[in-house]
């Protein structure tokens, strides 16, 4: 593989990190810690998520470039601690790909993308030395990642449906004991049965190939834009949102949905 001046460009970036952090750097970057820059780390990462969903690639370019400036500033305080390098980072992420794609630097075969992510999860397991196939999923996850990360896990290991009808009829299922548990009132079924219905939904879109936190982020933003729409037309009628009753803004949401489906 060539060296491009990518890599020049991401050793100035170090330099860059370094001098910030020195004696006679900046007074905000020397006080940081891993723990404080979490919270700018985390908006970041979802500025990133949010050019994507947008398809703003060059908010995107930007975006990338600031996610990298927290690995540099993470590395780089590891570095002055004496806990690692990110020199060891790139090792240990190169040595990784290498050992989890058996299929690509190996014997192994790999036909499909599913079998690929299998003996990733199988290789991983192995060297986690953990005692279950679902440990290892963050905690911090969204609830929505999280589940379906856990069902990929236990996919993996051999446990799932063999069907999308049987998933179909699952999530059918948990519908009806959800309407069983709102006749009865019972708070505590009620919070469970509900609980039962996302896990099932989320279980849905992943045998449909589909991300449900980013279906879910799509959905919101839909009802954005909408009620946003909705406030528009009431504006123009000479209304308020607290003017209008909730008769009218059904009207008006109905023509919005009726006009985007036309479209």
């Amino acid at each position: 593989m060539k060296i491009d001046k990518s890599a020049e460009q991401f050793i100035q970036l170090l330099g860059i990190v370094e001098k910030l952090r020195g004696s006679n750097g900046c007074p905000w970057d020397k006080e940081q810690t891993p723990e404080s820059l979490l919270p700018y780390f985390l908006e970041e990462t979802y500025e990133v998520i949010e050019s994507i969903d947008q398809s703003n690639w060059d908010n995107l370019k930007e975006e990338l470039g600031d996610v990298m400036l927290h690995v540099a500033l993470q590395a780089q305080i590891s570095k002055e601690e004496g806990r690692f390098t990110i020199f060891d980072t790139l090792v240990n992420i190169n040595k990784k790909l290498v050992r989890r794609h058996p299929h690509v630097f190996g014997d192994e075969k790999a036909d499909i993308a599913s079998h690929a992510k299998k003996n990733w999860e199988a290789i991983k397991h192995e060297e986690k030395k953990r005692e279950s196939r679902l440990d290892g999923v963050p905690l911090a996850l969204p609830a929505l990642t999280r589940a379906q990360r856990l069902q990929e896990k236990a996919s993996y290991a051999g446990f799932d449906w063999d069907n999308i009808e049987s998933v179909w009829e699952k999530l059918y299922e948990e519908i009806d004991e959800l309407k069983a548990a709102d006749k009865s009132k019972d708070i505590s079924d009620l919070k469970e049965e509900i609980g039962d219905v996302l896990f099932s939904v989320v279980n849905l879109a992943r045998h449909l190939k589909l991300d449900s936190e980013d279906l879910l982020r799509r959905a919101n933003n839909k009802f954005i834009n909408r009620f946003k729409a909705i406030e528009k037309e009431l504006v123009e009628k000479g209304k308020t949102i607290d003017e209008a009753n909730s008769d009218e803004m059904d009207e008006i949401w109905d023509q919005i949905k009726s006009q985007v489906k036309k479209g």
